[in-house]
C-alpha cells in the first residue's frame, strides 16, 4: 500500500477546489468536506442528506474504529451542503454516483486523483490526502498536536506528526538552518 501525502500549499487545495467546482457539485462538496472535517473517506461516503442537512453538528460512529465521534460544520460546508442537499430525500445517501447508487471510496480516490492530475499536483495522492490535508493545515494553524491527536484519534503525538509529514519538515527545517 502506497502512502500518500497531504496537500501542503493552502493555493493547490483552492486549485483543486476550483477544478472541482467546475466539474461537479457532488466532487466539489465531497472534496471540501473531507479537507474540512477530517473524516476519512468510508465515513463521508456513509453519510446522508439527513446526517448533514441543516445540522451545525455531525455525529457518527467511525467505520474503521467503531468509536463515537461530533464535530461542528464550518461555514463554507454549511453553505455547501445547504445548496446542494435542496430538493434531496434525508435518508438518501449524501453522495451518489451517476447510476444512483452510493459513492464509494474507489471511485473517490479516482476523482480525487485526477483532479489532483488535472491541476499540476504530481504528490502520491489519494482520498486520504484529503484528511492528512486537513490535520497538515490544522497543526499550521494551531499548533496544537495534542488536540489534533485526539481528533484522529491516535495513540500518540509522534503518530500524528508523522502522519501530517510535519515530522520530516521539522528536520529538514534544523538541518538547513544549522551551522556550526
Amino acid at each position: 500500500m502506497t502512502t500518500v501525502e497531504p496537500i501542503k500549499n493552502k493555493k493547490d487545495v483552492e486549485k483543486v477546489e476550483r477544478y472541482l467546482e467546475k466539474q461537479s457539485d457532488r466532487d466539489h462538496l465531497l472534496f471540501v468536506f473531507g479537507t474540512n472535517s477530517g473524516l476519512r473517506i468510508s465515513d463521508i461516503v456513509a453519510l446522508n442528506v439527513g446526517d448533514v442537512r441543516g445540522k451545525n453538528y455531525v455525529q457518527i460512529v467511525e467505520k474503521k474504529t467503531g468509536k463515537y465521534k461530533k464535530f461542528p460544520l464550518n461555514d463554507k460546508l454549511k453553505k455547501l451542503i445547504a445548496e446542494f442537499v435542496k430538493g434531496k430525500r434525508d435518508k438518501e445517501p449524501l453522495f451518489k454516483s451517476l447510476w444512483g447508487r452510493r459513492y464509494n471510496r474507489i471511485t473517490a480516490y479516482y476523482m480525487i486523483r485526477d483532479a489532483c492530475k488535472k491541476v499540476g499536483l504530481e504528490e502520491r495522492i489519494g482520498t486520504h490526502s484529503m484528511r492528512k490535508t486537513f490535520g497538515y493545515h490544522h497543526y499550521q494553524q494551531f499548533k496544537d498536536i495534542a488536540l489534533l491527536q485526539k481528533i484522529f484519534n491516535h495513540s500518540s503525538q509522534l503518530i500524528t506528526l508523522r502522519y501530517i509529514g510535519i515530522d520530516q519538515e521539522q528536520i529538514d527545517y534544523t538541518y538547513n538552518n544549522f551551522v556550526l
